[in-house]
């Protein structure tokens, strides 16, 4: 069985770099694992593992900038639609993997996820092809400073889980840079110092962080906002699909808490078959006759 993760979420959220450290984790926990990037417009430096499948080998967004003349973001939906249009290739590159876990780092515009159809395309075709997959979306915990900018990336979460329909694990990353400690020698967080009971409004969103400002009431001033917050508040009270799981990955504790969740979601390893120990006669260890 092969297994993919795609590493989902808005620009400057950490995927490269959770895509990284996740990678590493699982090296040093002797598992299969490689390196996807599915983003036309990466940039080489910032890959501390070489992919093994890289889309920019098919169309690259610079390539398609200067020779059609688009701009970023009508270059990133050509660049989807011309890999949806030659699925051969990556049927082609997956080919050579078995039994082995692929990290796929995904572009940072989120209307991939929440308005396109290419990544729902692109996932159905993985399942046919006998990957188990699923995704993890990630919002940055600087978020949290503002409760409207927050709430824009719930529905944005919640968006992009209806619209792919696998799996899901949303991801609160760069948590190491908020504290809940008023005292914290590091001088504070760059992101805020929250006590643990705030912070997990937000990891559970709770709809009254938006309903009102600290028990104070609503500013009568602008009734169609206000109108619009209340129904936004009822969309996530009806459909609770939302809540996160906290990324440090300054703690490797935080980490493999959310491997855990990933492997528990993917079902990883329940339908491997047992493995029969070689035969030491047969030659297979030949250190253990040593």
């Amino acid at each position: 069985m092969r297994y993919a993760v795609l590493v989902t979420g808005p620009a400057g959220a950490g995927k490269s770099t959770f895509s990284t450290s996740f990678l590493t984790h699982l090296q040093a926990s002797k598992r299969t694992a490689h390196f996807v990037n599915l983003d036309p417009a990466a940039d080489s430096g910032s890959f501390e593992y070489e992919p093994a499948i890289d889309i920019r080998d098919l169309v690259s967004l610079e390539d398609v900038m200067n020779e059609l003349g688009y701009g970023p973001n009508g270059g990133l939906v050509y660049c989807f639609e011309y890999l949806l249009q030659n699925m051969d290739w990556l049927e082609e590159e997956l080919g050579g993997f078995e039994d082995d876990y692929l990290i796929i780092d995904c572009p940072g515009q989120i209307e991939l996820y929440t308005h396109h159809p290419f990544l729902p395309t692109l996932v159905q075709n993985l399942q046919r092809l006998g990957l188990r997959t699923c995704a993890v979306y990630l919002i940055d915990s600087q978020f949290m400073e503002d409760r409207y900018k927050f709430f824009s990336g719930v529905l944005s979460a919640m968006s992009a889980m209806v619209n792919l329909e696998i799996p899901w694990i949303n991801i609160m990353s760069k948590m190491d840079l908020v504290t809940s400690n008023p005292e914290d020698p590091a001088g504070g967080a760059r992101n805020g110092i929250r006590g643990r009971k705030n912070i997990a409004r937000y990891l559970d969103p709770d709809p009254l962080l938006l309903a009102s400002s600290h028990g104070q009431e609503p500013n009568p001033s602008n009734p169609r906002f206000h109108a619009l917050n209340q129904a936004i508040v009822q969309l996530i009270e009806d459909h609770p699909l939302v809540s996160f799981l906290p990324l440090d990955l300054t703690n490797t504790e935080s980490l493999e808490t959310v491997v855990s969740h990933i492997d528990y979601t993917m079902q990883y390893g329940e339908d491997e078959e047992p493995k029969e120990p070689h035969d030491l006669d047969e030659g297979d260890f030949p250190e253990a006759l040593e």
